[in-house]
Formats: C-alpha cells, sequence, structure tokens
C-alpha cells in the first residue's frame, strides 16, 4: 500500500488507511458498501506547494483505493487542496459547505460526490475495531 504515500501530501496517508480498512473489509461488509455507493471517485489533490496528485477510489467494481486516474472512467472527479481532502476526512469540514465555498470542486456526477463521505466515515469506523 506504500504506493499510495507521496511525500508532501497529508491526503495519502488517509487514502492508504482507507485503502487498508477496505483490504481487511469481510466480502458482505466490502459488498455492502459497494452497493451503497456504487461509484468511481477519481480525487485530484493539490498540496500547499503547488503540485498535483491523482488517486482513485473504486466503490463500484473493485473496493480498492490507487494512485493515478481511474480505468474505467471515474463517475466523479473531485478536485480539492490536500488540506481540505484532510479536514473531510477527520470530519472537521462538510462536503456540501466545502463546496459552496468553492474549496471543493467536481466534475461528472455531482450527487455521488456526498457519498464519498460514507466511504471515508467506513475506513474510519473500521480503523476504531
Amino acid at each position: 500500500m506504500s504506493d499510495l504515500v507521496v511525500d508532501g501530501f497529508k491526503a495519502s496517508q488517509v487514502l492508504a488507511q482507507l485503502s487498508n480498512a477496505t483490504a481487511a473489509f469481510s466480502d458482505a461488509d466490502k459488498a455492502n458498501l459497494l452497493k451503497k455507493t456504487n461509484g468511481i471517485f477519481q480525487l485530484q489533490v493539490k498540496n500547499p506547494e503547488g503540485k498535483e496528485e491523482t488517486w482513485t477510489i473504486d466503490m463500484k467494481k473493485t473496493g480498492t483505493v490507487y494512485k493515478g486516474p481511474a480505468k474505467p472512467k471515474a463517475d466523479v472527479t473531485i478536485i480539492l487542496s490536500d488540506d481540505t481532502f484532510t479536514q473531510l476526512a477527520e470530519g472537521k469540514l462538510d462536503g456540501q459547505k466545502a463546496f459552496m465555498t468553492g474549496k471543493l470542486k467536481t466534475k461528472g456526477n455531482m450527487m455521488l460526490a456526498t457519498k464519498l463521505n460514507i466511504v471515508l466515515n467506513a475506513a474510519k469506523d473500521r480503523a476504531k475495531l
């Protein structure tokens, strides 16, 4: 999973934890999460130095997280800063507020973007076990 971690991106640590959590899910739990979410999220994250990285969360077919653009095509692309993603993952920022204030932009199925929170919370709940 270390291929997910990129120096200078706090989001990469969160995504590595998400990847570990989804890998630890039982088949039934993973199937349930895929059914609830049913989408491929492509995250374009920019760090404070202005570098940009892309990760994909596939919650449609495989239930995996990987670095790079979505294959197949993403249902929604979410464009945000490293800090914004970290705050979303920690529950310190609401996704809708982030969108309304311009901290988060989407391309594609905007309603699916609201389901990213389901994925992040499922991983957080798993980490507590």
